[in-house]
C-alpha cells in the first residue's frame, strides 16, 4: 500500500514544450545575421538591467533541475541504486564539458587562450552539483534553503569582502564595477593559474566572464529552484486516492507556479536597489527575477498543456509540436548550431558583389568581389541583406539559422532517437 501514496510516473509534456521553446529563443538570439542591427530585447543588456533574452539561460537551467527530478524519481522508482545514478552524474558532466572544449577548439584546434568557462562548461556544473543534492535530498525545503544560503552568501561576498588592489565595495567603488568586483578578480586569477599550469584559458570579456568561476554559485541556485518546482509538480495526483493521501490536484499545482514566480518577480525587484539585477554576474535578484518569470512561464505551459489538453486538439498540437521537437533534443539542438557556426565562419568563399557590410565578428570592410570572406558572411550578405543590413534582415537570418537546426532534430524525433550523453 506504500506505493499508492506516491502519484502515478508521467510525463509532464509542459516541461517539454517549454525546454523547446528556450532551446529555440537560445539558438535564435545567439545567431542573428549582423550583431550591429540587433532588436534590444533580443540582445543582453549591456550591464544592469533585463530583457528577453537574459531570461534564456536561467530558464534553461531552471529545467534543467525540474528534469534531475523528473528522471531521478523515475529511475530509482526503476530501482536504479544511488550510486548507478552518481555514476552517471560524473560521466555526463564531463563529456558535456568535453564536447564544449570540442567546440571552442574546432576548427584550428589551437590550445593556447581555450576560454573553459561557458554555457555548456555552467550546464555541466549546475547540473552535476544539484544532482548530486538531490541524490542526497528532495526534501523541498532543504533544497530551497540551500538555495537561499547561495543567494545570501553571494550577496555577502559580493558587498562585504575586500577585492585585492581596489578596495571595499560600495566604498572604494560601485558594488558592480564591471572590473572592479570580486568575481572579476577571480575569474582573471583562475585564467592566470590556467595559463600558467595547462597553458589555456581566456575571458569571454577579457577581464570578466558572464559564466564565470563565483558566479555559478548562485547559477547552481537557480538549478535549484527548477528542482523545488519540478518536486511541486510531483506530488500532482492522477486520481482521487493519490490526493486523498498527501497528493494536490492540477489546478493548485497551477496557483502553486504561479504564486511561486509572482513571488519570485517580487523578491528580485525588492533586492535589485542594493543587489542589481545583472545577468553578466548572475546577481541574486537576478536569479530570483529569472525564476520568477521561469515559474509563471512554466505555470502559463502547465495549464495549456496539461490542463487543458491542448495539444490533443488538431490546432494546438500544431501550434506545440516545433517546441516538443527542439525539446527532444534540445543540448543537440544547441550543440549543432554552436558547430554550424564555427563551421560556416571557418569556410571562405568569393566575397560577390556586396552591397553592404555587417558589423560583429563575422563583419568585414567593404571588399573587391574577388576576396574570400566567411560563408556566414555572404549568406547573410546574399541571401539576406542584399540593400542594407537592419534589425528586419539580421532577425530574418536568425529565423532562417533557428529553423534550419530544427531539421536534424526533426528527423531524430521522427525515427523517435532521442540523444542521450
Amino acid at each position: 500500500m506504500e506505493s499508492a501514496a506516491k502519484p502515478m510516473p508521467q510525463r509532464v509534456l509542459s516541461v517539454d514544450v517549454l525546454r523547446g521553446l528556450t532551446i529555440a529563443l537560445m539558438i535564435l538570439v545567439n545567431d542573428p545575421g549582423d550583431w550591429g542591427h540587433v532588436y534590444a530585447q533580443l540582445d543582453h543588456a549591456a550591464w544592469n538591467g533585463f530583457t528577453l533574452t537574459d531570461l534564456v539561460f536561467p530558464n534553461f537551467l531552471f529545467l534543467v533541475g525540474a528534469s534531475i527530478v523528473f528522471s531521478l524519481e523515475g529511475r530509482i522508482a526503476r530501482g536504479e541504486s544511488r550510486r548507478t545514478l552518481a555514476g552517471h552524474m560524473l560521466r555526463r558532466a564531463p563529456t558535456l564539458f568535453a564536447i564544449k572544449m570540442f567546440l571552442t577548439a574546432f576548427p584550428h584546434f589551437h590550445w593556447t587562450h581555450l576560454r573553459l568557462y561557458g554555457v555548456l562548461t555552467r550546464i555541466a556544473v549546475c547540473y552535476l552539483a544539484v544532482g548530486l543534492i538531490c541524490l542526497a535530498t528532495r526534501r523541498a525545503r532543504a533544497l530551497a534553503a540551500i538555495a537561499a544560503g547561495l543567494l545570501v552568501g553571494y550577496w555577502a561576498l559580493m558587498r562585504f569582502v575586500p577585492v585585492p588592489g581596489f578596495g571595499v565595495p560600495t566604498h572604494a567603488m560601485p558594488i558592480l564595477d564591471p572590473d572592479r568586483n570580486l568575481a572579476a578578480w577571480i575569474d582573471r586569477g583562475f585564467t592566470a593559474f590556467t595559463q600558467r599550469t595547462i597553458h589555456t584559458g581566456s575571458l569571454y570579456n577579457h577581464t570578466h566572464d558572464p559564466e564565470g568561476l563565483m558566479s555559478t554559485l548562485p547559477a547552481i541556485a537557480t538549478t535549484l529552484i527548477g528542482a523545488v518546482a519540478g518536486l511541486w509538480m510531483r506530488r500532482v495526483g492522477r486520481t482521487k486516492e493519490h490526493r486523498t493521501l498527501g497528493c494536490i490536484t492540477r489546478a493548485r499545482c497551477l496557483v502553486g507556479l504561479v504564486l511561486a514566480g509572482l513571488a519570485g518577480l517580487a523578491a528580485g525587484l525588492a533586492w535589485n536597489p542594493w543587489f542589481p539585477i545583472n545577468k553578466n554576474l548572475w546577481t541574486s535578484s537576478y536569479v530570483l527575477y529569472a525564476a520568477g518569470w521561469s515559474l509563471a512561464l512554466l505555470g502559463l505551459c502547465y495549464w495549456l498543456v496539461d490542463i487543458r489538453r491542448m495539444n490533443e486538439r488538431p490546432a494546438g498540437k500544431g501550434l506545440l509540436w516545433p517546441w516538443l521537437v527542439f525539446g527532444s533534443n534540445a543540448i543537440a539542438a544547441f550543440v549543432l548550431s554552436n558547430f554550424l557556426v564555427e563551421t560556416m565562419l571557418w569556410i571562405k568563399v568569393p566575397a560577390g558583389a556586396m552591397v553592404g557590410t555587417a558589423t560583429g565578428p563575422a563583419a568585414v570592410n567593404a571588399v573587391a568581389p574577388a576576396s574570400f570572406i566567411s560563408a556566414w558572411l555572404w549568406v547573410y550578405q546574399h541571401g539576406f541583406a542584399r540593400g542594407q543590413s537592419t534589425e528586419v534582415t539580421s532577425l530574418a537570418f536568425a529565423l532562417a539559422f533557428t529553423a534550419l537546426c530544427f531539421v536534424p532534430n526533426w528527423i531524430l524525433w521522427r525515427r523517435k532517437i532521442f540523444l542521450k550523453i
